[in-house]
Protein backbone atom coordinates (compact mmCIF):
# COMPACT_ATOMS: atom_id res chain seq x y z
CA UNK A 1 0.00 0.00 0.00
CA UNK A 2 1.26 3.29 -0.72
CA UNK A 3 2.56 4.93 2.51
CA UNK A 4 2.43 8.35 3.69
CA UNK A 5 5.68 9.98 4.55
CA UNK A 6 6.43 9.88 8.19
CA UNK A 7 7.02 13.24 9.82
CA UNK A 8 8.85 12.93 13.66
CA UNK A 9 8.02 15.68 15.86
CA UNK A 10 10.10 16.37 19.30
CA UNK A 11 7.92 18.79 21.52
CA UNK A 12 6.29 19.23 24.76
CA UNK A 13 2.89 17.74 25.77
CA UNK A 14 0.37 20.86 25.96
CA UNK A 15 -2.64 19.76 28.07
CA UNK A 16 -4.78 22.18 26.45
CA UNK A 17 -4.85 20.38 23.00
CA UNK A 18 -3.64 23.93 21.53
CA UNK A 19 0.07 23.33 21.06
CA UNK A 20 3.29 21.52 21.15
CA UNK A 21 2.51 17.91 20.30
CA UNK A 22 -1.46 17.50 19.54
CA UNK A 23 -1.23 20.29 17.32
CA UNK A 24 2.04 18.75 15.30
CA UNK A 25 -0.29 15.89 15.19
CA UNK A 26 -3.32 17.07 13.96
CA UNK A 27 -1.35 19.32 10.91
CA UNK A 28 0.67 16.66 9.83
CA UNK A 29 -1.87 14.08 9.46
CA UNK A 30 -4.43 17.25 7.81
CA UNK A 31 -1.28 17.42 5.11
CA UNK A 32 -1.13 13.69 4.08
CA UNK A 33 1.70 12.87 6.56
CA UNK A 34 1.87 10.14 9.55
CA UNK A 35 3.09 11.36 12.61
CA UNK A 36 5.61 10.06 14.82
CA UNK A 37 6.03 11.47 18.16
CA UNK A 38 8.94 12.41 21.17
CA UNK A 39 8.04 14.35 23.92
CA UNK A 40 10.38 16.45 25.14
CA UNK A 41 8.65 17.60 28.23
CA UNK A 42 5.68 17.59 30.15
CA UNK A 43 3.28 21.18 30.61
CA UNK A 44 0.87 22.36 32.85
CA UNK A 45 -0.88 25.00 31.15
CA UNK A 46 -4.56 26.13 29.81
CA UNK A 47 -5.26 28.84 26.89
CA UNK A 48 -4.44 31.83 29.49
CA UNK A 49 -0.36 30.77 30.01
CA UNK A 50 2.18 27.71 30.94
CA UNK A 51 2.33 27.10 34.96
CA UNK A 52 5.05 24.35 34.98
CA UNK A 53 7.23 22.58 32.52
CA UNK A 54 8.70 19.36 33.31
CA UNK A 55 11.68 18.03 31.01
CA UNK A 56 11.64 14.43 30.36
CA UNK A 57 14.44 12.23 31.20
CA UNK A 58 16.97 12.48 28.48
CA UNK A 59 18.36 9.41 28.61
CA UNK A 60 14.85 7.82 27.56
CA UNK A 61 14.11 10.29 25.26
CA UNK A 62 17.33 9.21 23.32
CA UNK A 63 16.41 5.42 24.39
CA UNK A 64 13.09 6.24 22.98
CA UNK A 65 14.51 7.79 19.18
CA UNK A 66 17.10 5.29 18.39
CA UNK A 67 14.66 2.70 19.14
CA UNK A 68 12.14 4.61 16.78
CA UNK A 69 15.11 5.05 13.88
CA UNK A 70 15.88 2.20 14.05
CA UNK A 71 12.80 0.46 12.85
CA UNK A 72 11.95 3.27 9.80
CA UNK A 73 13.09 6.61 8.36
CA UNK A 74 11.61 9.94 8.41
CA UNK A 75 11.15 11.91 5.76
CA UNK A 76 11.41 15.27 7.66
CA UNK A 77 11.84 16.30 11.58
CA UNK A 78 9.83 19.07 13.17
CA UNK A 79 11.33 20.52 16.59
CA UNK A 80 9.37 22.21 18.53
CA UNK A 81 10.08 22.88 22.77
CA UNK A 82 13.36 21.46 23.92
CA UNK A 83 12.85 22.49 27.76
CA UNK A 84 16.54 21.99 28.85
CA UNK A 85 20.23 21.94 27.73
CA UNK A 86 20.43 18.18 28.39
CA UNK A 87 17.83 17.36 26.00
CA UNK A 88 18.90 19.87 22.95
CA UNK A 89 22.55 18.10 23.00
CA UNK A 90 20.23 14.87 22.97
CA UNK A 91 18.47 15.77 20.08
CA UNK A 92 21.83 16.83 18.59
CA UNK A 93 22.18 13.03 18.78
CA UNK A 94 19.30 11.66 17.51
CA UNK A 95 19.76 14.02 14.47
CA UNK A 96 23.02 12.49 13.83
CA UNK A 97 21.36 8.92 13.51
CA UNK A 98 19.30 11.22 9.91
CA UNK A 99 21.78 13.08 8.53
CA UNK A 100 20.22 13.90 5.30
CA UNK A 101 16.45 14.27 6.81
CA UNK A 102 15.36 17.75 6.86
CA UNK A 103 15.23 19.33 10.16
CA UNK A 104 12.59 22.03 10.78
CA UNK A 105 12.96 23.59 13.98
CA UNK A 106 10.59 26.29 16.04
CA UNK A 107 12.03 27.68 18.40
CA UNK A 108 9.97 27.76 21.44
CA UNK A 109 11.58 30.98 23.76
CA UNK A 110 8.46 31.53 25.68
CA UNK A 111 4.83 30.82 25.82
CA UNK A 112 2.15 32.61 24.49
CA UNK A 113 1.14 34.16 27.94
CA UNK A 114 4.75 35.41 28.38
CA UNK A 115 6.32 32.71 30.70
CA UNK A 116 10.22 31.79 29.66
CA UNK A 117 10.68 28.52 28.36
CA UNK A 118 14.25 29.11 27.21
CA UNK A 119 17.18 30.23 29.33
CA UNK A 120 20.86 31.60 28.23
CA UNK A 121 22.33 28.12 28.39
CA UNK A 122 19.53 26.49 25.80
CA UNK A 123 19.57 29.42 23.77
CA UNK A 124 23.08 28.72 23.72
CA UNK A 125 22.63 25.14 22.54
CA UNK A 126 20.28 25.71 20.27
CA UNK A 127 22.57 27.81 18.32
CA UNK A 128 25.39 25.20 18.56
CA UNK A 129 23.81 22.14 18.67
CA UNK A 130 20.76 22.33 16.14
CA UNK A 131 20.89 25.64 14.20
CA UNK A 132 24.05 23.60 12.20
CA UNK A 133 21.72 20.93 11.04
CA UNK A 134 18.61 23.11 10.54
CA UNK A 135 17.31 23.35 6.85
CA UNK A 136 14.52 25.61 8.13
CA UNK A 137 14.31 27.49 11.19
CA UNK A 138 10.77 29.42 11.94
CA UNK A 139 10.61 31.91 14.62
CA UNK A 140 8.60 34.61 15.29
CA UNK A 141 10.30 38.18 15.20
CA UNK A 142 10.55 38.19 19.15
CA UNK A 143 12.35 34.75 18.94
CA UNK A 144 14.94 35.89 15.94
CA UNK A 145 15.93 38.59 18.04
CA UNK A 146 16.70 36.66 20.94
CA UNK A 147 18.15 34.04 19.07
CA UNK A 148 20.80 36.32 16.83
CA UNK A 149 21.18 39.11 19.74
CA UNK A 150 19.88 41.12 16.92
CA UNK A 151 17.63 44.20 16.42
CA UNK A 152 17.39 44.67 13.09
CA UNK A 153 15.30 41.40 11.55
CA UNK A 154 17.28 41.41 8.45
CA UNK A 155 20.44 41.54 10.64
CA UNK A 156 18.77 38.73 13.09
CA UNK A 157 18.23 36.19 9.69
CA UNK A 158 21.75 36.81 8.51
CA UNK A 159 22.84 36.15 11.97
CA UNK A 160 21.04 33.05 11.82
CA UNK A 161 22.43 31.86 8.57
CA UNK A 162 25.67 32.27 9.67
CA UNK A 163 25.25 30.04 12.43
CA UNK A 164 24.19 27.21 10.29
CA UNK A 165 20.39 27.36 9.07
CA UNK A 166 19.85 26.85 5.49
CA UNK A 167 16.91 29.28 5.50
CA UNK A 168 14.94 31.31 7.83
CA UNK A 169 11.43 32.31 8.18
CA UNK A 170 10.76 35.21 10.28
CA UNK A 171 6.81 35.47 11.50
CA UNK A 172 5.60 39.08 11.90
CA UNK A 173 2.19 38.63 13.42
CA UNK A 174 4.43 40.44 17.07
CA UNK A 175 4.93 43.56 14.78
CA UNK A 176 2.34 46.58 14.71
CA UNK A 177 1.82 46.24 11.72
CA UNK A 178 -1.48 46.59 9.69
CA UNK A 179 -1.10 42.82 7.58
CA UNK A 180 1.29 40.13 9.25
CA UNK A 181 4.25 39.85 6.69
CA UNK A 182 6.22 36.72 7.20
CA UNK A 183 9.57 36.91 5.48
CA UNK A 184 11.56 33.97 4.29
CA UNK A 185 15.61 34.33 3.92
CA UNK A 186 18.24 32.27 2.17
CA UNK A 187 21.54 32.40 1.49
CA UNK A 188 22.10 33.99 -2.31
CA UNK A 189 18.42 34.83 -2.61
CA UNK A 190 16.28 38.44 -2.14
CA UNK A 191 14.07 37.86 0.72
CA UNK A 192 10.68 36.50 -0.09
CA UNK A 193 7.83 38.24 1.45
CA UNK A 194 4.26 37.10 1.87
CA UNK A 195 1.22 39.30 4.04
CA UNK A 196 -1.72 38.02 5.45
CA UNK A 197 -4.76 39.27 6.98
CA UNK A 198 -3.96 40.40 10.74
CA UNK A 199 -6.80 38.58 12.29
CA UNK A 200 -8.64 39.33 15.77
CA UNK A 201 -7.66 38.31 18.82
CA UNK A 202 -4.49 36.02 19.94
CA UNK A 203 -3.74 32.03 19.31
CA UNK A 204 -2.28 29.57 20.84
CA UNK A 205 -0.08 27.03 18.47
CA UNK A 206 0.19 28.96 15.48
CA UNK A 207 4.36 28.21 15.59
CA UNK A 208 3.54 24.73 16.09
CA UNK A 209 0.83 24.42 13.17
CA UNK A 210 2.93 26.66 11.05
CA UNK A 211 6.56 24.61 11.24
CA UNK A 212 4.82 20.63 11.19
CA UNK A 213 3.03 22.17 8.22
CA UNK A 214 6.30 23.41 6.71
CA UNK A 215 7.83 20.04 7.28
CA UNK A 216 4.89 18.20 6.47
CA UNK A 217 5.12 19.47 2.79
CA UNK A 218 8.74 19.09 2.67
CA UNK A 219 8.55 15.38 3.83
CA UNK A 220 5.82 15.32 0.91
CA UNK A 221 8.48 16.45 -1.82
CA UNK A 222 7.61 20.45 -2.47
CA UNK A 223 10.69 22.16 -3.05
CA UNK A 224 11.23 24.63 0.09
CA UNK A 225 9.45 27.99 -1.01
CA UNK A 226 6.62 26.20 -2.39
CA UNK A 227 6.00 24.00 1.00
CA UNK A 228 6.65 27.72 3.12
CA UNK A 229 4.18 29.43 1.11
CA UNK A 230 1.49 26.68 1.43
CA UNK A 231 2.27 25.60 5.31
CA UNK A 232 1.16 30.00 5.55
CA UNK A 233 -1.87 29.01 3.83
CA UNK A 234 -3.24 26.21 5.98
CA UNK A 235 -2.19 28.08 8.91
CA UNK A 236 -4.01 31.14 8.09
CA UNK A 237 -6.82 29.45 7.36
CA UNK A 238 -6.46 27.37 10.53
CA UNK A 239 -6.51 30.45 12.52
CA UNK A 240 -9.14 32.35 10.66
CA UNK A 241 -11.78 29.45 11.43
CA UNK A 242 -10.28 29.01 15.61
CA UNK A 243 -12.16 28.42 18.34
CA UNK A 244 -12.43 29.80 22.07
CA UNK A 245 -12.70 27.18 24.54
CA UNK A 246 -11.58 28.51 27.39
CA UNK A 247 -10.81 31.60 29.27
CA UNK A 248 -7.64 32.93 26.91
CA UNK A 249 -6.00 32.30 23.47
CA UNK A 250 -8.05 30.85 20.34
CA UNK A 251 -7.30 27.15 19.80
CA UNK A 252 -6.54 26.65 15.58
CA UNK A 253 -8.55 24.64 13.73
CA UNK A 254 -5.83 22.67 12.21
CA UNK A 255 -8.61 19.89 10.63
CA UNK A 256 -10.36 22.51 8.45
CA UNK A 257 -8.92 20.50 5.57
CA UNK A 258 -7.91 16.48 4.98
CA UNK A 259 -7.32 17.09 1.34
CA UNK A 260 -3.46 17.08 1.53
CA UNK A 261 -1.47 20.53 0.23
CA UNK A 262 -3.85 22.79 -1.99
Amino acid sequence: MPARPLILSLSGHDPSGGAGIQADIEAINALGGTPATLVTCLTVQDTVNVQALIPIDAALLERQARTLLEDYGVAAIKIGLIGTPEIAAVIGRILALAPTTPVILDPVLAAGGGTPMAGVELIRSIRTELLPRTLLITPNSPEARRLSGRESLDEAAESLLALGARSVLITGAHEAEERVTNRLFRPGHAPGTLNWPRLPGQYHGSGCTLASACATLIGLGLDLEQAVEQAQGYTWRALDQATRPGRGQALPNRLHQNRGPQ
